[in-house]
């Protein structure tokens, strides 16, 4: 459920209305309904109710605005970040370091001794050589890191090959028939501690079967680490669990689903328990509107062009992703069209023959879904500035993250000193 629906034929966001909006901010703009935020993390905690004392880390490479952060932080959610940059936004969001588990397979030194001197609550380490090099920086540091290897179990998330992170071939994680002895390696070196397990196997999963795979290894492997002396405190599940985006398609299993069987795989285990959502909390919380430039007639396909390009929002280009298209005030008419941006790519294409509500010159369209891996990934291809970013909570609304000039785009540049004659 979200908090988009229409109001006297007008798409609102929650109680503002969205052409309004878009007369104050422009076009493109991502806009965020903080009630639907709110709503989707108490859903997914109370799924969890019945576990004890569960982390739910809010995966912040999902949407990193701080005050998407803030809203969750608030609520208590802890955050799962993959880079230094992530630890501090976290930080500034008002989450706690007790609460943030650093991910991600290319961690460096640097990064390292900046989260231990943050003070973060576990390092998801993904091979040897990792734990090695943090064993190292904690020592000199004179810390101790909490540790939790990822196993890569070698589990098929049956989701787009490019978010699938559980496979033998996928980069994360240790294999499963080495894990054993990471674990040894490290009871070994002094500055860490391995008292967790992690795994995660991919994003968008549409489907249970995977993830139980997964965490009934997990849970066997748990007990083979402590016949063999090891102290095991916590497991990390990860995230992935998927949202709707095409409405064609089933509907991915509800977090009251998920929540029943992490309860009845994980019973006996003895750990506490760490959760990674990140689409699943902001996805259908978020849009971006654009406005259409103009229609086009080419050849038998009839184009809709639009002020959003693949660089605000890169999903349908990268991963041929769906995202409904509605229009802000419907015409009571459909046509069936190409929706393109204007960006000097055949890629930046948002949708092929899709039927959708019939449009002219000026007309307001949304794409849906789009509060996860949207503005995040977003970038100044073709010299196009960053989208702003807009909450709305209730009647009142926010630029929690303004239109990038051109002249600030173009000061980023240092030209050369050769060429101004120095």
């Amino acid at each position: 459920m979200d908090h988009f629906d229409y109001r006297g034929g007008v798409l609102h966001a929650e109680d503002v209305n969205l052409e309004a909006l878009a007369a104050e901010v422009g076009t493109p703009f991502y806009c965020y309904s903080a009630a639907t935020i709110e709503r989707h993390y108490r859903v997914f905690r109370e799924a969890l109710s019945a576990l004890d004392d569960p982390l739910v880390a809010y995966a912040v490479k999902a949407n990193p605005n701080q005050s998407v952060i803030a809203t969750l932080a608030k609520l208590g959610a802890g955050a799962d970040v993959v880079s230094i940059g992530e630890v501090k936004r976290a930080l500034a969001g008002g989450v706690p370091p007790e609460r943030i588990v650093f991910s991600g397979v290319g961690k460096t030194a640097d990064e390292m001794a900046a989260g231990l001197d943050d003070g973060i609550y576990q390092f998801n380490v993904e091979s040897e050589t990792e734990v090695e090099t943090l064993s190292a920086v904690a020592t000199r540091l004179g810390r101790t890191a909490a540790v939790a290897f990822r196993l890569n179990p070698d589990v098929d998330a049956g989701t787009h090959a490019k978010i699938s992170t559980g496979k033998a071939e996928n980069k994360f994680g240790i294999p499963m028939e080495r894990a054993g002895a990471a674990y040894a390696l490290a009871a070994r070196l002094p500055g860490v501690e391995a008292i967790g397990v992690a795994v995660h196997i991919g994003s968008q999963l549409t489907s249970l079967a995977p993830l139980e795979r997964a965490f009934t290894r997990v849970g066997t492997f748990i007990t083979e680490l402590r016949a063999a002396g090891h102290r095991i405190e916590r497991a990390d599940l990860g995230g992935g669990l998927g949202v709707p985006y095409d409405p064609s398609l089933p509907e991915p299993p509800t977090p009251a689903e998920y929540g029943a069987m992490v309860a009845r795989l994980t019973q006996g285990w003895d750990v506490r328990l760490i959760f990674e959502p990140g689409r699943l909390i902001v996805g259908n919380a978020g849009i971006l509107v654009t406005r259409v430039v103009r229609l086009k007639t080419g050849g038998t396909t009839c184009f809709v062009i639009v002020d959003a390009a693949m660089n605000d929002l890169l999903r349908p280009s990268l991963y041929d992703a769906y995202h409904s298209i509605q229009a802000v005030r419907p015409r009571n008419d459909r046509i069936t069209a190409t929706v393109v941006g204007p960006v000097c790519e055949t890629g930046d294409t948002f949708a092929e023959g899709r039927e959708l509500d019939s449009v002219e010159e000026g007309d307001l369209l949304t794409f849906m879904t789009a509060g996860a891996y949207g503005a995040t990934m977003a970038s100044t291809y073709n010299s196009r500035a960053l989208t702003p970013e807009v909450m709305v909570s209730a009647e009142r609304w926010a630029v929690i993250r303004p239109r990038q000039s051109i002249e600030a785009l173009l000061a980023l540049d240092h030209p050369a000193p050769w060429l101004n004659g120095d």
